[in-house]
């Protein structure tokens, strides 16, 4: 066992890096593994704070378990992918790669079963040198949440860690995010109350290897993860077993569409509000328990598709089965995408508005304009005038604001100008318009 243990750490890295943000720079870590040879690594990407550009994310260091943390190597980000949820670096350092244990050397594991031993490895804080350290349980459940998941009977791997089985043979990753939950009680709710506690070192769920292995490949090609499929069906639910038992629908999945997005390929295809989707390429949706894990069941599959690609749905729509053909396309820009513009003196961060931001707000494409505040300086002129965080802002000194382009022009006029004292914006709030008055000195 000795042996299979000093082999398979070294398949794992921990990895630090700065977010550049307007005020500050961040140091995280977190950590990740390797899959090939080449020097690839991946990690959960909710590592990442999805709010930040990824040309914000710098400086990844890369540390090999135990070792002095004075000793690191870097590495180069190469973005994220939307279907597994992994970001992915690349070590060119030969003396590093030739230290390291890919994840593909290693056999995959016949398929788990319950009660089934199996152990992982978690990586201390960076004070202790990320010291590796052998966990081990059993098999409990082992279930489709959609993906294949094994749920163990206590923590035994760290999240994104691999976790082997006594034969060193690679079973899967660890899965963040699940928690315990308990009844807590005090003298005011006798009654109890749930609390779900949630270790985020250390996880009991696994993402079993066949979930796994398929999709090392899929490497960005940039930083964006593009390109991002879309399909443009919006808040879609598990079908009310009460509604299917009257629709006479008991032994069938389904998706309720709450909303089809305009100009999406899901309004090209003529899916409509209300839609009930039963099938995928004339194969029935399966029935999943929970039911709530449908949603993720679908949008994977939209996800693991390709711009270009057409999707068959089989819909109910009232009385009617349809059979209706939408040709997915790279979705539009997001957020994190486009330019955005910090004014120091000022004490705001501007970006371009984007096609989520007019659904967030329910607005018709036509009024798609200005721009959004992604920062607001605590105390400065902006946030003494009530301007928050992700305030639309239309208007500027009068002017309604067209795009990115022009605001900045006007923002940056307004911050040269020493003299000026004052200034005014509208924002929309909701649905309010807010008019706010800046005193600049």
């Amino acid at each position: 066992m000795a042996l299979l243990w000093q082999e398979r750490v070294r398949s794992v890295v921990a990895i630090e890096f700065v977010t550049e943000r307007e005020m500050d720079r961040p140091v995280r870590q977190t950590f990740g593994v390797v899959i090939n040879s080449d020097g690839l690594i991946i990690f959960p990407y909710q590592s990442l704070d999805a709010n930040v550009a990824p040309e914000q994310f710098t400086e990844f260091r890369v540390y090999l378990p135990g070792q002095k943390v004075s000793q690191s190597y870097s590495a180069h980000y190469l973005g994220h992918d939307e279907l597994t949820g992994w970001g992915f670096l690349k070590v060119g350092d030969a003396k590093l790669q030739a230290q390291l244990k890919p994840l593909n050397q290693f056999t995959v594991a016949q398929s788990p079963v319950v009660t089934q031993e199996i152990w992982g490895i978690g990586l201390r804080k960076k004070e202790e040198n990320f010291a590796p350290y052998y966990m081990q349980s059993r098999i409990s459940i082992i279930q489709r949440l959609p993906q294949h998941t094994a749920l163990a009977a206590q923590e035994m791997v760290g999240p994104g860690l691999p976790v082997f089985d006594g034969l060193g043979d690679f079973v899967g990753l660890g899965l963040g995010g699940f928690g315990q939950t308990f009844l807590q009680f005090s003298e005011r709710d006798r009654g109890g109350l749930p609390v779900v506690m949630i270790n985020p070192d250390e996880c009991a769920a696994v993402l079993l290897a066949d979930e796994v292995e398929p999709y090392w490949d899929r490497i960005p090609g940039n930083l964006h993860g593009r390109p991002l499929v879309w399909l443009g069906s919006n808040g879609l639910q598990p079908l009310d077993p009460e509604v299917a038992r009257y629709l006479h629908l008991d032994d069938r999945a389904g998706l309720v569409v709450n909303d089809v997005l305009v100009g999406s390929p899901a309004a090209s295809a003529g899916l409509q509000a209300r839609d009930i989707i039963l099938s995928i390429d004339g194969k029935p949706l399966p029935v999943l328990k929970p039911d709530r894990v449908l949603v993720t069941y679908f949008e994977r599959e939209v996800d693991r598709r390709h711009p270009g690609d057409v999707m068959q749905l089989g819909v109910l729509r009232g009385a009617k089965q349809l059979n209706l053909s939408a040709i997915l396309l790279d979705a539009p820009e997001l957020p994190s995408e486009v330019e955005r513009h910090f004014f120091p003196d000022l004490g705001i961060t501007v970006r371009g508005f984007v096609y989520v931001d007019g659904v967030a707000r329910h607005i018709d494409g036509s009024e798609h304009r200005g721009v959004i505040a992604t920062f607001v300086k605590t105390n400065s002129p902006f946030a003494a005038a009530g301007l928050r965080a992700d305030d639309w802002i239309t208007e500027i000194e009068g002017v309604v604001v067209a795009d990115y382009a022009q605001a900045i022009s006007i923002l940056g006029e307004i911050e040269s100008d020493r003299s000026r004292m004052e200034c005014a914006i509208v924002v929309r709030r909701g649905a309010e318009n807010k008019q706010l008055k800046i005193k600049l000195h």
